[in-house]
This record gives C-alpha cells, structure tokens and sequence, in this order.
C-alpha cells in the first residue's frame, strides 16, 4: 500500500515539475516573440525614417528648382533690385496699384 502511495506522490510531483518547465518554456516564447516584434517595429520606424528623409530631401530640391525658376537672372520681367518692386515707383504704382514691402 505505501508503495502505492509513493507511486502515486511521484506521478503528482512529475506532473508539477513538467507544468512548472512547461510554463517556463511559454513564458520564454513569449518573451522571445515580444523581442522578435519590438526589433521588427524599430526596422519598420528606421525604414519609415529614411522614406521620410528622402522625401523630404526630394522637396528641397524641388524647392531649389522653383526659386532657381523664379530668380532674375532667368526672368527677363524682372527689375534690377529682384522681384519686389520698390517702395514709390511710379510706373509700378499706377501699372499695379501700390506696392508694400515686407520689413
């Protein structure tokens, strides 16, 4: 009968051991996977980053080019002093109306 009953307390404690190894074996998954997402969101925000650093390199260019259109060297209407006309011209102000610059 003792026999029996020893038996019986070593399945019991087996069965507690190999839950306990068990939980420690999901509890390492998990934590392997958590790694696994977190090293997948920081490639996705580095990769997102560099999109977003070229996209804005992309519109400074653009920019450039726009102010390169528009300088007067290559925009014969333009007066000597730039775009603004100045302050009291009087063919600019009866052509245009009045003219106000920026201080």
């Amino acid at each position: 009968m003792q026999a029996v009953k020893d038996k019986l307390h070593d399945m019991t404690t087996m069965r507690k051991v190999k839950a306990e190894t068990k939980a420690e074996e999901k509890a390492e998954k998990d934590i392997a996977k958590a790694r696994m997402d977190v090293a997948r969101e920081v490639r996705l925000a580095k990769e997102a980053e560099a999109e977003m650093d070229l996209h804005v390199s992309k519109a400074g260019e653009r920019v450039e080019k726009e102010i390169a259109k528009h300088t007067p060297s290559n925009n014969p209407n333009a007066n000597s002093e730039g775009m603004n006309p100045v302050v009291g011209d009087p063919t600019m102000e009866t052509a245009n109306g009045p003219t106000y610059t920026a201080t």
